[in-house]
């Protein structure tokens, strides 16, 4: 099923949650290839200097390559640093190992939390959805990360203690919208790993829900083999396991995005 662009506005979409293993890459990843499927134009700025979302669609990370760092820390043009087509409807930002140093580096900069902002700016007409995979930390490129976006999206495991650490979250949510941008706001919260068979999966959904009331998505991402398979063969699910479940849960989850967008 075919999207019509002038449904929604173009919107940026910051992919976060400080605590690591939760699915934040593979939903950055894997709802940029289901929004491109549905005929939309995205981009995905890789955030994160594990370089996780570069290499899951099958960038090859080279020597001299630049990456999201030259943008934010000598100015690049994002147009320079874009790769472009690495699936149907994406293109890709990437990060390198050099973007490992851009958190000490940036805070010698002036109007640091607003890098990304001005990196993007230029290009930001081009696309529909921006998506940017942000690092598993509350530190400065993440902050630039939340400055840029206007609506975030928080992977949640369904596991025990699966609320602990959103606090802070959540504060520094608050910090940046009062200081730095107004736009922001929770776009809706993803349960991942959800195995329908487990009375912990479905707890912790209450709980989430409980919290979170109706931000929390319908689509549930289920605990699957694919999806962790898919990255090592520089694949998105789409393209990996196309009709498992867990490519029908990406694209179900871009529906709602769009119909919140």
């Amino acid at each position: 099923m075919k999207t019509n662009r002038a449904e929604h506005k173009e919107l940026i979409i910051a992919i976060i949650n400080q605590k690591g293993g939760v699915g934040k890459t593979t939903t950055a990843v894997n709802l940029a290839a289901a929004l491109g499927e549905l005929d939309n134009r995205v981009l995905l700025v890789d955030l994160d200097p594990q370089g996780n979302a570069t290499s899951g669609l099958g960038v090859e990370k080279s020597t001299g390559m630049k990456c999201v760092y030259d943008g934010l820390i000598n100015g690049e043009k994002a147009e320079d640093l874009i790769v472009h087509g690495i699936a149907e409807g994406v293109d890709v930002i990437p990060a390198t190992i050099n973007l490992a140093g851009a958190e000490v580096e940036l805070m010698s900069e002036y109007a640091r939390e607003r890098r990304l902002v001005e990196m993007l700016e230029p290009i930001r007409g081009n696309y529909d959805y921006i998506i940017i995979d942000c690092p598993p930390s509350l530190g400065q490129l993440t902050i630039n990360g939340l400055t840029a976006a206007q609506r975030l999206i928080i992977p949640i495991q369904c596991e025990f203690y699966a609320l602990e650490g959103l606090t802070k979250l959540l504060e520094t949510e608050k910090i940046v919208k009062t200081r730095m941008n107004k736009e922001l706001d929770i776009l809706g919260v993803v349960m991942t790993m959800y195995d329908s068979r487990t009375t912990l999966g479905r707890q912790v959904i209450e709980e989430v829900e409980g919290f979170f009331g109706d931000k929390v998505f319908l689509t549930r991402i289920p605990r699957s083999i694919r999806l962790a398979e898919a990255p090592s063969y520089g694949q998105s699910i789409l393209t990996y396991n196309p009709s498992g479940k867990g490519a029908r849960a990406y694209r179900e989850l871009a529906k709602e995005v769009i119909s919140r967008g």
